[in-house]
């Protein structure tokens, strides 16, 4: 299970991410360096919170294998992945959930207050809602570089597994986190998780062959 660290508070994102994007919506190209996708390796178990979650939240669970496993990387598409992200961490304040036997704390869709968890669920419903693939939309258990455990959400594209975080303002390639990563939500049915394969160490992202160039269309 995610144990979230809410030592962050991103009150700032709004203000700085308007000014950049501002500026970003003046340019013709966005660049994101590109990493290679993440592999599933075994399957193992659901976190316990999102089997709880899918009962709770059905339609957030289903998986439609006429959709795309990859979302088209436009600058129409970063900017609503940037967006919803801003957005979402700007509207729920952080709080340490507790997740005990009485089990009253879940993972929930747009509550006032919340963890990382619901962060990350808030984002994937309204992406969801906004009528991207559900395949592409990966939730990931990760623990932090103090060990702490952490979800993100997973956008897989065109361009690359970027990261959805509210511990960023930034849509991050997921190599570009320190984060270890554990397991993530299974593209063909949103019920089933994989370990994360690890990593194999190749070329540098900064490399110019290894950038993103999202044109406007």
């Amino acid at each position: 299970m995610a144990r979230c660290s809410t030592s962050i508070l991103l009150t700032l994102v709004a203000a700085a991410v308007s000014a950049s994007g501002a500026d970003a919506r003046g340019r013709a190209v966005h660049d994101q360096p590109v990493a290679a996708p993440i592999a599933g390796a075994s399957p193992t178990l659901a976190p316990f919170q999102h089997v709880r979650f899918c009962l709770r939240y059905p339609d957030d669970c289903k998986s439609n294998p006429a959709e795309d496993e990859r979302i088209d990387l436009t600058a129409q598409t970063f900017e609503l992945l940037t967006r919803v992200n801003r957005e979402v961490n700007i509207a729920i304040i952080p709080e340490v959930k507790g997740y005990g036997p009485d089990l009253v704390d879940g993972w929930t869709i747009a509550p006032g207050r919340g963890d990382c968890n619901d962060y990350a669920v808030t984002k994937r419903h309204e992406l969801l809602e906004s009528g991207l693939s559900s395949r592409a939309l990966r939730l990931s258990v990760v623990k932090t570089a103090s060990g702490i455990g952490h979800l993100v959400l997973v956008v897989v594209t065109t361009k690359g597994d970027l990261v959805m975080d509210n511990l960023s303002e930034e849509l991050r390639p997921w190599q570009s986190t320190d984060y270890h990563w554990l397991k993530i939500q299974s593209a063909s049915d949103a019920r089933f998780w994989y370990e994360v394969k690890a990593p194999t160490p190749g070329p540098s992202v900064s490399q110019p062959e290894r950038r993103v160039r999202v044109a406007n269309r």
